[in-house]
């Protein structure tokens, strides 16, 4: 029952995780701080004013009872800062979250890598996170993302049905932003697991995302940037890796993006250019001592190109008039090939079904970086 006591402390919105600490360090229990006189949480030096005042209007407004129903009744869990199940590299960041809240089963973080990007991405950053993702959840890493539009979403994508995937919220658990990634959740909660530090009832703020970045960032051992602007939010998650001593990562882009000038800022500045999963997966092979680790095992990893997939000639044109990044259309593609491919649309088709081509919107076509392609 104290957890419940922890979580109704925790809507004094201003005492913030620090605060929590200074209370879990001071006080016996949540119960003794929640019924603690004014006297007494003076005296114990935790709190400032605005803080204590925050605290005592919470008291006289919330019901301890009805914070266990609501967190019962969502199917959320919690884990303290100091439990034995909360993540060790987590717990070791500068500002770690007091309380995780969360929904599904918290996977092993020894191995975890923080993928981010732009909400706005392009085609080839969305491809670009569903591939790498996909394949290092297949050899064991957790993949660890925001659960947002764009890259977020795609990373989560990529690891479900291939390894274990955690989305971190800017909200309470029992919010679904953005609202049309509410089948993402459930997905992501039977795979994995998603997990917020605010309290149910929190809506999505832009300040509350900068905060979350820090647990990407903190229970990761490496992020992984894949497009992002100059000013945003993953250029802030990969600041935050690096001062906690992460390994960041980011993948080059157009030149021409806006959404690339971050990616290729970073790696101007320090950040390790990756093309591929091997390049991720080299960074780590240092740990792999013995069956029983999840690195990749294989002699050969392989790259992204299409050496393992047998193309007719007409699939071969086609192919080679596409880019990764700017769509074609079919229209574009009859005039470029002209009588060269004899039924464009169909061969279209089946080059989509089988992977190898995306159709980013009607008519228009990118290529497939890796997907069926070399599996």
């Amino acid at each position: 029952m104290d957890k419940y006591y922890w979580a109704a402390v925790d809507y004094a919105e201003s005492i913030g995780a620090r605060g929590l600490i200074r209370l879990m360090a001071k006080f016996p229990s949540g119960e003794a701080v929640w019924r603690a006189s004014i006297k007494e949480l003076k005296a114990s030096g935790c709190l400032t004013d605005n803080m204590l005042n925050d605290l005592v209007q919470v008291r006289a407004t919330i019901s301890v009872e009805k914070v266990r129903r609501d967190i019962e009744k969502h199917q959320v869990h919690m884990c303290m800062w100091g439990d034995e199940d909360y993540p060790i590299r987590l717990a070791n960041i500068h500002n770690p979250p007091a309380i995780l809240y969360y929904k599904g089963k918290l996977p092993s973080c020894k191995y975890a890598i923080g993928m981010v990007g732009s909400r706005n991405c392009s085609p080839y950053g969305r491809e670009v996170a569903e591939q790498f993702s996909r394949r290092l959840a297949k050899r064991g890493f957790t993949i660890v993302s925001g659960a947002a539009r764009g890259i977020d979403g795609a990373s989560h994508i990529g690891a479900l049905g291939h390894g274990k995937t955690i989305g971190v919220l800017g909200c309470g658990l029992d919010k679904v932003y953005p609202p049309e990634h509410r089948d993402l959740y459930d997905q992501i909660i039977q795979e994995g697991a998603l997990i917020s530090e605010f309290p149910l009832g929190t809506c999505p703020k832009a300040t509350h995302f900068p905060i979350r970045n820090r647990i990407i960032s903190g229970l990761s051992q490496g992020i992984i940037v894949v497009e992002a602007a100059l000013k945003s939010g993953s250029l802030i998650t990969a600041e935050l890796a690096l001062s906690e001593g992460r390994d960041v990562f980011a993948v080059p882009g157009n030149i021409f993006s806006d959404t690339s000038y971050g990616c290729h800022h970073l790696i101007q500045n320090g950040a390790k250019l990756v093309a591929s999963v091997k390049d991720v997966i080299d960074e780590y092979m240092q740990y792999n001592t013995g069956a029983n680790t999840i690195i990749c095992q294989e002699s050969a990893i392989e790259q992204l190109s299409l050496d393992t997939v047998a193309l007719n000639p007409e699939e071969r044109l086609i192919y080679n008039c596409l880019d990764l990044a700017m769509p074609l259309s079919t229209d574009e593609l009859i005039y470029k090939l002209r009588d060269k491919v004899s039924n464009i649309s169909f061969v279209l088709l089946q080059m989509k079904l089988r992977g190898i081509i995306t159709e980013v919107s009607p008519n228009l076509y990118i290529r497939t970086i890796g997907s069926a392609l070399n599996e």
